[in-house]
């Protein structure tokens, strides 16, 4: 059984969705002509340079920020440092120029995804919801696939969100510090439970708090440990071009790495990064106050650039400039760890800290897009039983062997992202006319959901 589920794994995350994915990145760039290259400075100016701006009179409940920040609570996880360690043990160093290809379209995947989240969204208890499943039901008229999607993403969170992340975190802890896993599942289930007993509301107030602290703290150790190899840097950058299309020319373990094998390892662990094309993190921000979908899908833009283009590239070059044993055969969690630790006594306690924020925020990120999947789906009832399932898991995976469940994790994830790029492929048509409509005018304040309504047909 097992090795069929592992088959099956491969099978999807092999060719299928890595063309998937990568080729309707491709589409909506041509569709929308280069959105993420044309409009990049737009968006970090209007996006992270007005973090804090407020858009009176406009429909929502939490801020464009703090949509963001729930949003890259799930997205920065354990992927931006032990899936990057992964890509060069697997591809090389010219693995990450790919994952930096996946990441530029991505930000057109993300935008689009985000764009129709709050294209679709719809007002339920109060509160605004929206994702893949209510543009798949409003937008395509297919109630089915978005059922489909809501099924995969509530299970999915128990992996990939919930169970691997604090077995992550268990796992740094005991082998840095001697904590216990019990420990550590406890107190991790405590803190989860009091967090997302408030729902959104309380995610976004926490995550709003915790990602910036750290993203910041991981950036400056990561920039301080490269600065200590500063005379390795640049041979490292060049390793990273060069190897991505002639891996063979290069010593270090990669030697018999074909060309393939380092584009396969870049484009998975970029999409593993930055989940652009899961359709994960478009629930965050479809709570967002904005005037405009448009406006709403550039902050996901941003977040693939800052997961993907400024975390993961900091974390490839402290590896790389390090020079630490990086052949293939490596553990993963080792080949990080000695990366960190060569260059300074404090480069441990960078890497811990910096694993165990990742991956508490992505713990409180996922336990809100499980609520909204399966909410959904059995309706709003079923909130407070999930809750308890999901501080349970908590427990459990900081104490378990976890790699089936990985694969499992994975395999949800893909079909995830199935019916999710089929939206984003019919649906193109109307990413199309919301970005002409809103760049007519971008600093325009729209007045009200009915200005863009009829864009939506």
């Amino acid at each position: 059984m097992r090795e069929i589920i592992e088959s099956f794994n491969d099978f999807l995350w092999g060719l299928l969705l890595i063309v998937g994915i990568l080729g309707t990145g491709i589409y909506i760039s041509l569709r929308l002509k280069g959105l993420q290259f044309r409009k990049l400075g737009f968006a970090l100016r209007n996006t992270l340079g007005k973090a804090f701006a407020k858009l009176d009179g406009s429909d929502g409940d939490i801020s464009p920020f703090s949509a963001l920040d729930t949003a890259l609570a799930a997205t920065v996880g354990t992927g931006n440092i032990v899936g990057v360690s992964l890509a060069i043990i697997m591809g090389g160093p010219g693995a990450i120029f790919w994952m930096w290809i996946a990441a530029i379209f991505g930000m057109a995947t993300k935008f689009s995804e985000v764009t129709l989240a709050l294209a679709y969204r719809e007002k339920r208890g109060g509160s605004f919801v929206g994702g893949p499943m209510y543009y798949i039901e409003n937008g395509l008229k297919n109630k089915k696939l978005a059922k489909a999607f809501a099924l995969f993403a509530s299970l999915a969170v128990f992996g990939i969100g919930n169970s691997t992340q604090s077995n992550a975190i268990a796992g740094v802890l005991r082998d840095n510090f001697g904590i216990s896993t019990i420990v550590t599942g406890l107190i991790l289930s405590v803190l989860a439970g009091i967090v997302i007993v408030g729902g959104l509301a309380s995610i976004s107030k926490v995550t709003e708090r915790l990602v910036p602290f750290m993203s910041i703290f991981y950036i400056l150790g990561s920039v301080w440990i490269i600065f200590l190899n500063r005379a390795n840097l640049i041979p490292a950058i060049q390793s990273i071009f060069v190897t991505a299309f002639s891996p063979m020319s290069v010593a270090g373990g990669v030697a018999g790495i074909s060309v393939r094998e380092v584009i396969s390892a870049g484009v998975a662990r970029g999409v593993f990064t930055n989940e652009a094309g899961l359709g994960s993190s478009p629930m965050a921000h479809a709570s967002a106050t904005t005037d405009h979908p448009v406006r709403q899908g550039l902050w996901g833009m941003t977040e693939v650039f800052v997961d993907t283009m400024v975390i993961c590239s900091l974390t490839a070059l402290v590896i790389l400039t390090t020079g630490v044993d990086r052949s293939v055969g490596v553990d993963v969690r080792t080949l990080v760890a000695s990366a960190f630790s060569s260059a300074s006594t404090i480069g441990g306690l960078i890497l811990s800290l910096g694993i165990s924020l990742f991956a508490f925020s992505t713990i409180l990120g996922w336990a809100y897009y499980g609520e909204l999947a399966i909410s959904y789906l059995l309706g709003e009832g079923i909130k407070k039983y999930y809750r308890i399932a999901y501080v349970i898991f908590v427990f459990v995976g900081a104490n378990m062997d976890l790699e089936l469940a990985w694969t499992v994790a994975n395999i949800l994830n893909g079909l995830m992202a199935l019916p999710n790029l089929y939206a984003l492929l019919r649906l193109a048509p109307v990413l199309v006319r919301l970005e002409k409509d809103f760049f007519k005018d971008p600093m325009r304040i729209r007045k009200g959901r009915e200005e863009y309504l009829g864009l939506l047909d």
